[in-house]
């Protein structure tokens, strides 16, 4: 499984707020943090995907 920020991302850090285990904010856009336990978070991943406002959140389950 993995996650992708598409471009698009208005900083908002909305992502950031709800989960901060996976999402970070650097130079004002929303980015993936590296080696990040995604299973364990999904759920929140999941929600902040869903109330991203520029809908940039990809969840890939492959």
């Amino acid at each position: 499984m993995n996650i992708k920020i598409e471009e698009g991302c208005i900083g908002c850090g909305l992502c950031a707020e709800i989960c901060p285990e996976i999402f970070q904010m650097k130079d004002d856009i929303a980015e993936v943090i590296s080696d990040a336990d995604i299973e364990q978070y999904i759920e929140a991943v999941q929600q902040a995907a869903e109330e991203c406002p520029v809908e940039v959140i990809q969840i890939n389950k492959d």
